[in-house]
């Protein structure tokens, strides 16, 4: 059975609904610590599982439901853009943001050293934790967040082609 367009916004809500579970699989089942980048690139996943389920929602117009995909695929094409600047840290062909030394500061008040004893400092986000065949999470999370807002994209043209 073909998969008919009133489905499209389902396919994406899995999708976005697995990655975020493989995220949090890989931080509190296997230990990754993930880097503020690592943090960022949850964002749009998070983003686009919500307009996916409102765009399953009955209610809405044909229309309604093209916009919103339309924007899971930006939101797609975003998170390709943070994962490929994560990739490009992690490669050192350039420098992260400050969020990503890992380093912090010399406390200057009680209360900073307490809160610096409460936990390890964050990772850097040039530290690749774990690879596969050469490729980091950030670097399968370019080709999945490609692969994501082709599919939003085209999704999103045959629903405003076959309402």
């Amino acid at each position: 059975m073909p998969l008919s367009p009133r489905h499209y916004p389902a396919v994406i809500l899995v999708a976005c609904l697995g990655a975020l579970a493989s995220a949090l699989t890989a931080q509190f089942v296997f230990g990754l610590r993930p880097c503020i980048l690592c943090l960022y690139q949850r964002g749009p996943y998070g983003v686009a599982a919500l307009l996916a389920g409102v765009a399953l929602l009955p209610m809405l117009t044909a229309r309604a439901r093209w916009g919103l995909v339309a924007l899971c695929a930006l939101a797609f094409v975003v998170n390709t853009g943070i994962a490929s600047f994560h990739v490009g840290v992690e490669q050192h062909w350039w420098a992260g943001t400050a969020a990503c030394t890992g380093e912090t500061a010399l406390p200057t008040s009680p209360d900073q050293m307490l809160a610096m004893l409460k936990g390890p400092p964050p990772p850097r986000c040039d530290d690749v934790p774990w690879a596969l065949f050469g490729i980091s999470m950030a670097g399968f999370n370019v080709g999945a967040s490609l692969v994501l807002a082709g599919f939003a994209a085209w999704a999103a043209r045959r629903m405003k082609e076959q309402p």
